[in-house]
């Protein structure tokens, strides 16, 4: 069977694995690995497994993922982002949708800290909905505005998608969190202004709590200093040049222990749950990781990406054309499966088409993950969406309802982003001369 037959069979196989519930990184082993055994001998693909697995195990890169994860843990317990989420509240909770902001601004810096999509919906569905339905917000707003909210999780820096995503892609990690600074701004400032439009047509929708004293936003500051310290600390230092991405997600993980210490935060019983959620989840994106792998080696070998890449080359398709089949292909994939999973799936395909039409990998990396957290929160699954439900009870007409307008800002975000890539490539071409 010629090879690139052969791919178009793996794929086909890696897809229907996963639809009779194979896991993703599973399914990407076994398509990739039989691929490569009929190309190039089972001894060969055998050792390369071997190698790939040692590979994704050793990589100082890889290593930072499980660190930022600890972190976000360790930070989670300690209740920083119900301190940031006050200070948030404190200081834009007297204008009308001014909680839906606080909850759009809780989401950014919790995101910072934390990197995880569903896991900052999680939190704010715990900590920010009940106060928004207790302060009389309407609950396509308050719901709406917490699972858009939650796609910062993975856009913010530092983010554990975008870590992979350079692991994958051997970009610099710094310059990927300086590409994503930016981004992550525009959209905390769309999502603003979409509360502000809803509250505009519905004054009813979002209601203005009371303004507070200058000692009440000072005593809020104060209150929040540990998550304060622990942002500065870690992005500032990183971005700063005083350590590496690997020693800032080191600080962050230390300034986090020390933090649940002094709350009293762990105990026997917590710091068993924290390593359990941390090594569980790492385990996950490592088999990941080890599968695409694999599958990206079996569709290099297969010669399929540069056959595609010639094919597109030969029609004549205009980059614009290109770029919209993949953020249709991505809107779908987003809607299907988690962040993580969207991107390592595509990426052996797609990089070798970004690149041959002269694209930058750290511009791309910022598109994708826009595009991704755009199907995160879109019918028919919206994974964010699903996460509030079952948190909240909600029927899914109505979180749809809530999420659409945040939708149509993330896809101005988007179009922002493709028209004007400066807007990504501006801070590391300054910072970094990339």
């Amino acid at each position: 069977m010629e090879p690139t037959t052969l791919a178009i069979f793996g794929i086909a196989g890696m897809f229907a694995l996963i639809i009779l519930r194979v896991p993703i990184g599973i399914a990407m082993c076994v398509a990739g690995l039989a691929g490569c055994a009929a190309i190039i001998g089972r001894p060969a693909a055998m050792s390369f497994l071997s190698t790939e697995v040692m590979a994704k195990f050793s990589s100082p890169d890889t290593a930072v993922a499980p660190m930022f994860l600890l972190m976000g843990n360790l930070a989670t317990i300690s209740g920083l982002s119900g301190d940031l989420y006050r200070l948030a509240h404190v200081c834009v909770g007297h204008f009308r949708g001014g909680l839906a902001m606080a909850t759009v601004a809780g989401c950014g810096f919790f995101g910072a800290i934390c990197g995880s999509s569903a896991a900052t919906t999680a939190t704010f569905t715990s900590v920010a909905l009940p106060e928004m339905i207790n302060r009389n917000y309407s609950k396509y707003l308050a719901t709406g505005v917490i699972a858009a909210g939650g796609c910062l999780g993975t856009l913010v820096p530092p983010s554990v998608p975008l870590v992979l995503y350079a692991v994958m892609t051997g970009q610099f990690i710094v310059e990927l969190f300086m590409a994503a600074f930016i981004p992550a701004m525009l959209c905390i400032l769309l999502f603003f202004v979409t509360v502000w439009l809803i509250c505009l047509v519905n004054p009813q929708a979002g209601p203005a709590g009371q303004r507070r004293s200058a000692m009440e936003v000072l005593d809020a500051f104060k209150k929040s200093w540990a998550a304060i310290l622990l942002l500065l600390g870690v992005l500032g230092g990183i971005y700063a040049g005083i350590f590496t991405v690997n020693e800032g997600a080191a600080v962050g993980c230390v300034l986090s222990l020390i933090f649940a210490v002094i709350r009293k935060a762990i105990n026997r019983k917590t710091i068993g749950a924290i390593i359990k959620d941390t090594v569980v989840a790492m385990g996950m994106i490592y088999i990941i990781m080890i599968g695409a792998g694999i599958f990206g080696y079996f569709i290099a070998l297969s010669g399929i990406a540069q056959v595609t890449v010639d094919a597109i080359t030969a029609a004549g398709m205009p980059n614009w054309l290109i770029i919209t089949l993949l953020m249709f292909v991505y809107f779908i994939m987003g809607a299907i499966f988690d962040c993580l999973a969207a991107m390592l799936i595509t990426l052996p395909l797609v990089v070798p088409i970004i690149t041959g039409m002269g694209y930058s990998l750290v511009w791309w990396g910022i598109v994708n993950m826009v595009i991704i957290n755009i199907g995160q929160i879109s019918p028919p699954i919206g994974l964010n969406v699903f996460v509030l439900k079952s948190l909240s009870g909600y029927n899914l007409g109505l979180l749809y309802r809530g999420v659409a307008p945040f939708m149509l800002a993330a896809i101005a975000l988007l179009a922002v982003l493709i028209a004007w890539p400066h807007v990504v490539l501006f801070l590391p071409t300054l910072l970094m001369g990339f």
